[in-house]
């Protein structure tokens, strides 16, 4: 087709769009990158896009629009709507599109197609059983990290095959072993974990040439969003889907690629251009959200990443406040602090609560800020949709749903079969599960075969059989609409006076109220799917929820959330809390650049969510794990234009040592030791200041690697000493081979135990690492723990920090 360009001017859906908007809007055939900058009408020019296909007679059919979020996917969907009523384009995120066309080709791998999807406690559950069916020890690797290694090969490929013939360290030898039981039990149980989902359609894409062909004519124009986001499987899939007719559009950011921990690969935009040599590229630099103020702190932050593409970012709006730089004495001064500003603001009128949000780096840092609003009767919300879903009573009623419409459910059988309590003990859970494993069947039709079980008990037998006779009678009602086959559930097996006796005997209702809300959710499925709703696709919607989903905009709420769960957002107040070294950047970074640049992106992330009003802070001490700590703000304060920023030092209202301590300080922060050596800050972003003393304890916190956001996937686990970075296999064995998954290597089984002193590190110097080998010192900034040095290397050049190094000095 022509490109109508010329004629954009006339056409309505073109109106207010911008030149480069209009560009982006009016590329019809062929592939197309569009670099959307934060706050740039990318979902109006992706959905606008969307509509001009549609007006140019492309059946909607041929049309599929591909996200990372649920809620991104309803306000697509939304818009797309307003312009081309009646349109039935495909809109979701990948898994969902995944699940849908897994439900399809189900029997191409193995599967029914009415497959479970595990989240991830019944992955964990599932993995559990298969360690112990693979006989293997855990004391070189602890199931977390054998289901992380897992998890890890799937996103890049890998089959259980392969793994196996890899050279692995001895933490993956063990997940090798592993890999193959725990999917051949996924299969007999009709299930798939969340990588299983796009795992089986890139495989399907790849051995079957028809297939491909015939889904390539299907889509022959897709539109993928948050493209910095996509992982191997997901690169493979769009891919393969975009040969015979190459119509790819995507649209992403370099910079606000934060996903590195979960698979996510930032070449694959980076790389597009190359990968596709006819590629229409169109920059959208214009920002409607934010004001200058933060648009420069946030630009000149980014500006110190290397790899990118360089956009130049400007906004239209009024120049708005300052910046707030605000550095307090304590965790909880800060979290006092901001929920007394919140609560003048909204006294005086100025505000509501929901323009307010609180970002921070982890979960934890949250706790101090809850305290503190609920002391003040502000109210919050903690966006984690996916928590819901995990509370017990929500987790008994799914699983009897699951297990109605998968028999093979094992994990869902071993949380009902005594749920309430009916005399069916662990033993005889155990047995049932034996048999099950020797006569490779379903743990449900083990049960109804109780009789053969000759180590059960009589009186187990007759108690199995009385669980057997309930789920009978529940799964008559499998095709009823949902509302009434949940109510039926929860009253034939007793559940309703397990909870009401519950609440009694423990004064809290909760737990009812909660299953109440479930079927609440039921009814309003039934009300959006009255003629194609099914159990099936409820508890698709319900596996795949997301943290974001619970976020609820028009509520008069506090938002609290991490950095990472804020992506996609915005808001018109923003207070981003916890601003130190060892935080973020997060302490696990340090040594390996595409990390640290992954953290620098991620508060980019957050200070380009803010509308009008921005404060970062940061503390000399924090409680951490019960202990207070002195802590360094971040190096990438360094970063910042502080020049043009209010800088604030907090006088001290309560001493968390001393409660009678009253102390006071000026209102400006210029202080000596924070001053910004602007000529140590090279463009590797090193950090030469805001020392408050080299004694400062590293922040280590279960939770302070990742939480998870978006997709619910599995996370790596935040105790491996390896966390993944984002490099990943060559590309174009995606497209051809399984890609290898090379050796992994450990830093303790390479690393000499005499490290130099870091003044031995100098520029000139010969050093040695552990995976790049021998390499030449261009540089050196800094001092202290945080001196910084750049390696010349045979391939690339590498920035570490050399107190965390694992360096040494070549004599």
């Amino acid at each position: 087709m022509d490109d109508p360009h010329n004629d954009a001017v006339d056409n309505s859906l073109y109106r207010e769009l911008t030149p480069p908007q209009r560009d982006a809007v009016g590329h019809i055939d062929g592939p197309m990158l569009i670099l959307a900058g934060p706050g740039s009408g990318k979902t109006r020019v992706v959905t606008h896009r969307i509509a001009y296909l549609l007006s140019q007679d492309i059946p909607d059919w041929q049309i599929a629009a591909l996200t990372f979020t649920n809620k991104a996917a309803d306000e697509m969907r939304l818009r797309v709507d307003r312009l081309a009523p009646g349109q039935n384009v495909w809109m979701g995120t990948f898994h969902r599109f995944c699940a849908q066309l897994l439900r399809r080709y189900a029997t191409m791998v193995g599967l029914h197609e009415n497959y479970s999807i595990y989240d991830t406690s019944d992955s964990k559950q599932a993995m559990k059983r298969a360690i112990e069916a693979a006989g293997v020890s855990t004391s070189h690797a602890s199931p977390d990290q054998i289901a992380n290694s897992i998890s890890k090969a799937k996103n890049q490929l890998i089959t259980p095959e392969v793994m196996q013939n890899q050279h692995l360290s001895p933490k993956d030898t063990v997940a090798a072993k592993v890999y193959p039981v725990y999917q051949r039990q996924l299969l007999t149980a009709n299930a798939v974990d969340f990588d299983d989902l796009l795992l089986h359609i890139a495989n399907l894409l790849r051995h079957n040439p028809e297939l491909r062909s015939e889904l390539d004519q299907r889509f022959r124009y897709i539109l993928v969003d948050e493209y910095q986001d996509t992982n191997l499987a997901q690169y493979a899939i769009v891919r393969a889907l975009s040969i015979d007719h190459p119509n790819l559009s995507v649209t992403g950011d370099p910079d606000q690629s934060i996903y590195g921990w979960r698979g996510a690969d930032l070449n694959n935009i980076l790389d597009f251009e190359k990968d596709y040599p006819a590629v229409k590229t169109v920059r959208l630099e214009q920002n409607y959200r934010s004001t200058p103020n933060v648009l420069r702190v946030a630009d000149q932050l980014i500006r110190h990443n290397r790899r990118r593409k360089q956009k130049d970012l400007f906004t239209d709006n009024d120049e708005g406040d300052a910046v707030i730089l605000r550095l307090f004495e304590t965790g909880y001064e800060e979290a006092d602090s901001i929920a007394d500003e919140i609560v003048a603001a909204i006294s005086s009128g100025t505000a509501q609560a929901n323009d307010f949000a609180i970002f921070c780096r982890m979960n934890s840092l949250t706790r101090s800020l809850e305290h503190a609003l609920r002391g003040r009767g502000v109210p919050y919300q903690i966006v984690n949709g996916v928590e819901f879903y995990q509370r017990k009573e929500i987790k008994d009623v799914l699983a009897y749903l699951h297990l109605i419409n998968n028999p093979g459910h094992d994990v869902a059988l071993t949380r009902v079969i005594n749920t309430p309590t009916r005399g069916i003990g662990a033993k005889t859970v155990e047995r049932i599960q034996q048999f099950a494993d020797i006569n490779r069947i379903p743990m449900l039709e083990a049960a109804r075969r109780a009789d053969q079980i000759e180590s059960l008990a009589k009186r187990s037998k007759t108690m199995v059989k009385k669980f057997i006779a309930i789920y009978d009678r529940v799964a008559t009602k499998a095709t009823a609409p949902l509302e009434d086959l949940m109510r039926f559930l929860v009253q034939e097996t007793g559940y309703d006076k397990f909870l009401e006796k519950s609440a009694v005997d423990s004064d809290d209702a909760s737990a009812l109220a909660n299953v109440d809300e479930l079927i609440s959710a039921a009814v309003d499925f039934d009300r959006r799917h009255p003629d194609d709703g099914s159990l099936e696709a409820f508890l698709e919607q319900v596996a795949l929820v997301s943290d974001t989903d619970a976020f609820e905009e028009s509520d008069q709420r506090v938002t609290l959330m991490t950095l990472h769960a804020s992506k996609g957002l915005e808001f018109p107040r923003v207070f981003i809390v916890g601003v130190e070294d060892d935080l973020l950047p997060h302490k696990r970074s340090k040594e390996d650049d595409a990390q640290f640049e992954e953290e620098r992106r991620l508060l980019f992330v957050g200070i380009t969510r803010a509308q009008q009003w921005l404060q970062l802070s940061c503390c000399k001490r924090r409680m951490i794990r019960g202990d207070t700590r002195p802590v360094i703000p971040s190096p990438f304060l360094n970063e910042l234009p502080l020049d043009e920023m209010q800088r604030i030092e907090s006088a001290v209202r309560r001493d968390w040592f001393d409660q009678d301590v009253d102390q006071s300080c000026p209102d400006t922060w210029d202080l000596p030791e924070i001053q910004v050596n602007r000529a140590a800050t090279a463009d590797n972003g090193a950090d030469t200041s805001f020392d408050f003393g080299a004694n400062h304890a590293a922040i280590d916190d279960d939770d302070a690697l990742i939480d998870q956001t978006n997709e619910p996937v599995t996370a790596f686990d935040a105790s491996d000493s390896n966390p993944p970075t984002t490099a990943s296999p060559d590309k174009a064995s995606a497209n051809n081979a399984i890609p290898d998954i090379g050796v992994l290597k450990t830093a303790a089984d390479l690393l000499t135990t005499n490290r130099p002193p870091l003044t031995a590190f100098r520029e000139g110097t010969t050093v040695r690492h552990y995976e790049y080998g021998e390499g030449t010192i261009l540089a050196v900034s800094g001092r202290g723990p945080k001196r910084m040095a750049r390696v010349q290397f045979a391939d690339e050049e590498r920035n570490f920090r050399l107190a965390f190094a694992k360096l040494e000095v070549v004599q």
